[in-house]
């Protein structure tokens, strides 16, 4: 797994914990991690297997639980928290987040209020009205994310 890869990882993790309403700080820090591991020089495996946690730590952003995570995404290729995170609020929400109009709110809304965690579910949701009903949601912006989801 390359920087980029676990980066993406700590990234998916963030907005996840962003939706669910979860402590800023903690998603913040996950997003700042993600920022920095992307642009790293050195690959994240190669410093893991000479220094370990220790090494890791040295990156601005990556303490010892974000150091561990990393550790264990390298070798099982991912890590108990976004395993218990994702069997709890589903990854496929994030594709939500992706449309026009759809943040981080308006996805935890549509999560939690009318149990959408998926573009083929919101297709179907916005195909039978129910855009329409949604607080926060215009007719403007239905309009628009009728049009994203014919075009996915």
């Amino acid at each position: 797994m390359d920087n980029e890869a676990i980066a993406r990882r700590f990234m998916r993790l963030a907005a996840l914990m962003e939706i669910r309403g979860d402590d800023p700080f903690r998603w913040r820090s996950y997003r700042n991690a993600a920022e920095a591991i992307e642009v790293w020089p050195t690959p994240l495996q190669e410093i893991a297997a000479k220094e370990g946690l220790a090494g890791l730590q040295e990156i601005p952003g990556v303490g010892k639980a974000i150091a561990g995570k990393v550790i264990d995404l390298l070798e099982k290729g991912t890590f108990d928290a976004w395993e218990k995170l994702t069997a709890e609020t589903p990854e496929t929400l994030l594709d939500l987040t992706e449309l026009p109009g759809i943040g981080p709110k308006t996805a935890a809304l549509l999560h939690q209020r009318y149990q959408i965690s998926s573009l083929p579910e919101l297709k179907a949701f916005a195909a039978s009205g129910g855009l329409e009903t949604v607080d926060g949601i215009g007719r403007k912006t239905a309009e628009r994310l009728k049009e994203a989801l014919q075009n996915n």
